[in-house]
């Protein structure tokens, strides 16, 4: 069995030891056996988990990430799966919303009169829902409203707030766009020009932007795939017995 420092897994990634350490103390990879002298002593399988981690941080993000190895470490291989399985529903529902607006701004250039089309699903919604629907809370869209993101009507009889075809729309983009790293000011502008149908080049600049960064999260998640399945191969001959779990944490020394 080849044996490794920490140093040599932290060469491969740039990275330091110290990291290593953590992400170890924060079980993304396996705990390390020791030395008689405390020292840890790694193995391909620390290497393997390493490398998946890494590679899934820039397809799911640090905290689905970690949610993933946590889960396979702790015999929770349906639960990782589940986590990956929302990332690439979030991925599809984020092509199908760029995929919306890029025809509405379309339509917007070809007919300048023209209202922007609207969502399929036309149905009005109270705040909850909309909130349910893009998984944010209600806060988030009245911050939104207070930016000039968002302008719902108001339901006559009782006040309260009545998102239809229109402001769904708006909501999706600025969804979107956020999570993008678009400030509010700037979602707020752009969002505004898709209602006045004005000058579409910063929002066809901003959709071309957040499709490269799609192609790149689709393409990050081929690579984690490849990364994962090595490592849960490595598990499955390290631990016939066990598979991935049954690891206990030790203190972080």
């Amino acid at each position: 069995m080849i044996t490794l420092r920490p140093t040599d897994l932290a060469r491969e990634h740039g990275i330091s030891t110290q990291a290593v350490r953590n992400y170890e103390r924060d079980g993304f990879i396996p705990p390390a056996e020791r030395t008689r002298s405390g020292y840890r002593i790694y193995t391909e399988v620390h290497a393997a988990a390493l490398r998946a981690y890494l590679s899934l941080v820039p397809a799911y993000g640090h905290a689905a990430g970690g949610q993933i190895m946590n889960a396979l470490h702790e015999d929770g291989l349906d639960a990782a799966l589940s986590v990956i399985d929302r990332g690439h529903g979030q991925l599809l529902r984020d092509r199908e919303t760029l995929n919306a607006v890029r025809q509405a701004v379309d339509h917007l250039t070809a007919e300048p009169g023209a209202a922007p089309e609207q969502p399929a699903d036309s149905a009005a919604r109270t705040i909850g829902e909309l909130a349910h629907r893009l998984r944010v809370t209600p806060a988030t869209l009245r911050n939104w409203e207070e930016a000039g993101i968002l302008a719902p009507a108001r339901d006559p009889a009782t006040g309260y707030r009545v998102f239809r075809a229109s402001d769904i729309r708006d909501a999706e983009l600025a969804h979107l766009l956020r999570r993008g790293g678009y400030l509010l000011g700037y979602i707020a502008t752009v969002v505004q020009q898709i209602r006045t149908a004005g000058g579409t080049d910063a929002l066809s600049g901003a959709l071309d932007e957040w499709q490269r960064k799609l192609t790149a999260r689709g393409l990050a998640m081929l690579n984690a795939a490849t990364h994962l399945s090595d490592y849960l191969s490595l598990l499955d001959r390290a631990v016939p017995q066990q598979g991935a779990g049954h690891r206990s944490r030790p203190s972080a020394k």
